[in-house]
């Protein structure tokens, strides 16, 4: 694809609470790039159909996409186990995918002229959604160090859960992410493996940045 200008694309893989959408946005945010979490995306389809259930067809998914309000995918109704179990279920279906995926790829190479690139995160974007990125990462943690995270945020939220089913959630939607049979979440040979299990926010930022400044600078 061409762009008037030399743009900065950053892709970033992960599996469930690995702290992948917390290092994009900081990156996002220091490199004045546009961010965008493709598994929110999935996670708002998934609200939709547990709460739309009735208009739920590829009509409405189509205009919902294609209107889709960025802030729309910060709300914190979408970080719930059930939306996260729905939204991998989601992500398997072909069509779906494709509509998503069209999406994501605009943002991607057509970011708005304010920022100087952008910055995904997800499960298939290093190698499906921007293959040619400047720079890619896989971000990654220990199960039980991923569950103890998303138990911690659900509890600020006053949700009640208990850890031992947010490991199970967890579990499950590895399984699903490893194991489907379209776009399976992978690490591609050409992905920076960051592994935050002993890793502060700070740490993991600055960490990446020292990566992207070297490669940005050269």
């Amino acid at each position: 694809m061409k762009n008037k200008k030399k743009i900065i694309k950053i892709a970033i893989d992960s599996p469930a609470a690995a702290g992948a959408g917390t290092l994009a946005k900081s990156i996002s945010k220091h490199y004045n790039l546009l961010h965008l979490d493709t598994g929110k995306i999935y996670r708002l389809l998934a609200f939709i159909k547990i709460n739309q259930k009735k208009d739920f067809n590829k009509k409405f998914l189509k205009a919902k996409i294609k209107n889709l309000n960025l802030k729309s995918l910060q709300s914190n109704k979408l970080l719930t186990d059930e939306i996260g179990t729905e939204a991998s279920l989601i992500a398997k279906d072909k069509n779906i995918r494709k509509l998503v995926h069209s999406f994501q790829i605009d943002c991607a190479y057509r970011p708005p002229k304010r920022f100087n690139g952008s910055c995904l995160d997800g499960r298939d974007i290093t190698y499906k959604i921007i293959p040619d990125a400047d720079l890619k990462f896989f971000i990654t943690a220990d199960t039980r160090t991923r569950a103890e995270r998303r138990y911690r945020e659900l509890k600020k939220l006053k949700k009640k859960v208990s850890y031992s089913d947010v490991l199970k959630s967890i579990k499950k939607r590895d399984k699903s992410d490893y194991n489907r049979r379209i776009s399976p979440l992978k690490k591609t040979k050409d992905s920076i493996l960051i592994n935050t299990s002993n890793l502060s926010k700070r740490s993991c930022f600055l960490k990446i940045k020292k990566i992207i400044d070297r490669k940005i600078n050269n």
